[in-house]
């Protein structure tokens, strides 16, 4: 659905993509970033912990598409995915797992993981038949935030003037907010491990979070001496509050996944080896909605908290006009006066 311009609602960013992937060189050594050797960190994140299990691949897998070949993607098989791409796209049915794919780093936030996930949310955004994303990351963790060996080297986003820096900032990382702000579908996070970070600054940029028993979340910032510079300071107080948005930022401590669904930070913990079923059924529940008052429910939730409740007011009355005119919402009527289940054509 091409983005609506409503009285008050604010309009949807574009984006401009391009460039390629460097290679990135792995170091061995224990990671800083998410605490594996700190004696701050929970013990379980200095122990091996399994990594969820991978989405099953079924025969409804939609094959690859113009787009993702364009994207650097490749064809296999039954048309899911291959491996080797800093984000996976994978749809079944109406559901989109999307799975951050740089596991050597802990899926720390690359230049390629930002080009990769902006692509994702403008070819989502374009896809009426895609009611849900689901977010999450491969291997041990969701995702380790900055690279610590390039701030020690001060290269890449970590290097240049004051004025570069500023500009990388604009151009890099912070086109993830603005992509996943303008996500018009649902969006879940299913955190396995760690969210440290700028990880733990993008699962709070979806609009739901499922934590597995292993995963945990530190806003880590202050602990390499930076602040939060990907929008983590203005989604991470919408999602726990200000003042516990403050003692996560302060501190830097880990929030283990028990303590996070407690202040709200998560709405459900699950076995790790459930993560992902548990997220997909969610996320199957979500995109059986009409995909058009699915959409303006959302931008109306999100765009709410910024609003008066006049201006509020007058966005639900202009969503209602336009839900009310498509030929889903009918058919909805129908379905729940018929008692028998609604056949939605996404218009």
């Amino acid at each position: 659905m091409a983005c609506m311009r409503l009285p008050h609602a604010e309009l949807c960013a574009v984006f401009l993509v391009g460039g390629h992937r460097s290679p990135q060189k792995f170091s061995r050594r224990p990671h800083p970033y998410i605490g594996v050797d700190d004696k701050s960190a929970p013990p379980r994140l200095r122990k091996k912990v399994k990594s969820p299990r991978s989405m099953k691949r079924t025969a409804g897998a939609r094959p690859a598409t113009a787009f993702q070949l364009q994207a650097g993607h490749t064809q296999k098989g039954n048309g899911t995915m291959s491996h080797d791409h800093p984000v996976l796209y994978e749809q079944n049915d109406g559901v989109v797992v999307l799975t951050l794919n740089e596991p050597t780093t802990r899926n720390a936030i690359s230049p390629a993981i930002v080009r990769a996930l902006v692509e994702c949310t403008e070819r989502i955004n374009a896809d009426l038949s895609v009611g849900c994303v689901i977010l999450t990351g491969a291997g041990k963790g969701f995702s380790s935030g900055g690279n610590v060996k390039q701030m020690k080297e001060r290269t890449s986003l970590f290097g240049g003037s004051p004025a570069e820096i500023r500009r990388k900032y604009q151009q890099g990382i912070q086109r993830i907010p603005l992509a996943m702000y303008g996500l018009e579908a649902p969006s879940i996070a299913a955190v396995n491990g760690a969210a440290v970070g700028a990880g733990c600054d993008l699962a709070s940029m979806c609009d739901i979070r499922i934590a597995g028993r292993s995963a945990s979340f530190a806003e880590s910032f202050l602990r390499v001496g930076l602040v939060s510079g990907d929008g983590g300071a203005w989604f991470l107080p919408r999602a726990v509050g200000m003042s516990k948005a403050c003692e996560m930022t302060f501190t830097g401590d880990f929030v283990e996944a028990e303590e996070a669904l407690r202040i709200g930070l998560v709405s459900k913990v699950v076995d790790d080896d459930k993560l992902l079923e548990e997220a997909t059924a969610l996320a199957r529940r979500i995109a059986a909605q009409p995909v058009h008052s699915l959409r303006l429910t959302k931008r109306l939730l999100r765009d709410s908290q910024q609003a008066s409740l006049a201006t509020a007011l007058e966005m639900a009355s202009s969503m209602q006009a336009l839900a009310q005119h498509t030929k889903d919402q009918h058919e909805a009527v129908l379905a729940f006066s018929e008692k028998r289940a609604p056949k939605f054509e996404r218009r």
